[in-house]
């Protein structure tokens, strides 16, 4: 696993003078099904979410409205992404450390994930979580 596992995803849209509409579907679109949808707001600009990851959850991180910015890490590399069109959301596979902050105003971050919610899923420790990288990568080679 690395950050080249990690990608942003256009999501189709379609825009007229109406407005825009943006469409997620299960069918092939994802890498994975959803099996849960969540979504975070009213964040304070200064404050930090996330700090974790997941040993098998996969996510999809859209800016419904707003932005914000995701920093991913996957023990060895860290990459910033800086997400502020509802029409781009950014995959993250699991054993990717996740950090999400510089929250705008009334900036709202809407996650599909690919499991319902499982506290044993959670690495809330970074040092466990370079630890079960190390495993991950050992079990690989």
């Amino acid at each position: 696993m690395d950050l080249t596992k990690s990608f942003l995803i256009k999501l189709p849209s379609h825009s007229d003078e109406r407005g825009s509409l943006t469409v997620i579907e299960n069918e092939g679109q994802l890498p994975f099904t959803i099996k849960r949808i969540f979504y975070i707001y009213d964040v304070p600009q200064e404050a930090r979410r996330a700090s974790h990851a997941h040993y098998r959850l996969q996510e999809l991180i859209i800016p419904a409205a707003g932005s914000f910015t995701i920093t991913l890490d996957d023990g060895t590399n860290k990459q910033s992404f800086t997400l502020d069109r509802p029409d781009c959301g950014l995959y993250v596979p699991p054993l990717t450390w996740v950090e999400i902050e510089d929250f705008s105003a009334k900036a709202t971050c809407l996650v599909f994930a690919s499991a319902p919610y499982d506290a044993s899923d959670y690495c809330q420790d970074y040092p466990t979580f370079l630890k079960a990288r190390s495993d991950n990568d050992n079990t690989i080679s």
